[in-house]
């Protein structure tokens, strides 16, 4: 596609390890004229939820916690006693407790002054369940915002701190991290919304920073050795993975922080006014699948949908099927 609607981001295809293609097109920042790369760092919106799930789980490899808990047992001091004697750490990481959303009028009225986790649990801590946790699926970044704080009270880190040492460096990303968006950080995109003339930067809707809920940044690259780090145990013990990417009656496409792929695989989207991405794991075929995008869903999600519908089955066929996909892109 070209003009208005043509791709503006990074591909990534790699087959048991190896990168088979990777690609960028469109503008990083359309004023001063800089491209995409490969090595431009994009928002990822929730997919930053993996990086977070990681961290709990490691968190509970090591005894620290127990999925199984309300969080009371480790945040005596929630604001909301009914909430946290009742919602357990899983039903947080399987968006199962009720505990709603944080893109709601009061933080559009204090969304520059909300700047760290605990600010968050100050506008949302004395809400009230939705609804019986763990009886039915509702997407709740606020969820995940409290695992973020979870993950503070028990390490004793903060949440940036945890991941980047446990998470980030260990997985050998050395492009990714979670910054105010004032700061200018050299290869970071910037996001392009329509607008009524055009594409506007996506500015005036970005939260303070990144959070565990969403919002840090990443390459496709970086992506990919997060994806081999957790295939070869560098970040959780296979049966912590393993119970991470399945799901269950009542969440049959989620796990706990991770979307349950066909066929085994697994992985999480992202998206807001100016950004997609998607990270596809799908261990049985041996691919990895990486699409980031600074404009509105679901420009990176139909992208990778459709790499999918086209991957060929056998090893031979990888690199054919990569340079198809390259040709098919950039009509």
């Amino acid at each position: 596609m070209r003009g208005a609607d043509a791709f503006s981001g990074a591909v990534l295809i790699a087959h048991h390890g190896k990168v088979v293609f990777d690609q960028a097109w469109g503008m990083a920042d359309n004023v001063r004229q800089i491209r995409n790369t490969t090595e431009t760092q994009f928002c990822l919106g929730s997919m930053n939820k993996m990086f977070t799930s990681v961290a709990i789980l490691q968190l509970v490899g090591q005894g620290k916690l127990a999925l199984d808990k309300p969080i009371r047992t480790y945040w005596p001091d929630y604001p909301n006693r009914d909430l946290a004697g009742r919602v357990t750490v899983r039903e947080l990481l399987s968006h199962t407790g009720g505990t709603g959303d944080i893109f709601t009028p009061e933080y559009d009225a204090h969304r520059l002054e909300t700047r760290t986790l605990a600010d968050y649990v100050k506008l949302f801590g004395n809400r009230p369940v939705r609804f019986e946790p763990g009886a039915r699926m509702e997407y709740s970044n606020y969820g995940f915002i409290l695992l973020g704080r979870i993950i503070e009270l028990v390490s004793g880190e903060s949440y940036d701190s945890y991941v980047q040492e446990h998470v980030v460096r260990p997985a050998g990303m050395t492009h990714t991290d979670s910054r105010p968006e004032i700061d200018r950080v050299k290869g970071r995109a910037i996001g392009y919304t329509h607008g009524p003339n055009g594409f506007v930067p996506n500015t005036a809707a970005m939260p303070w920073s990144g959070t565990s809920a969403g919002g840090g940044y990443s390459t496709v690259h970086d992506l990919l050795r997060f994806a081999d780090a957790l295939q070869t145990e560098k970040l959780l013990d296979p049966e912590l993975l393993a119970e991470a990417t399945r799901g269950d009656a009542i969440h049959p496409d989620y796990g706990l922080g991770f979307y349950v792929l066909k066929d085994g695989g697994y992985g999480h989207g992202g998206g807001s006014p100016g950004i997609n991405g998607e990270l596809h794991i799908l261990p049985h075929e041996g691919y990895v699948l990486v699409t980031l995008a600074n404009r509105d869903p679901r420009m990176a999600t139909d992208m990778v949908d459709w790499i999918t519908s086209i991957l060929p089955r056998e090893d031979r066929n990888a690199t054919n099927n990569a340079q198809a996909a390259q040709e098919n892109v950039v009509r």
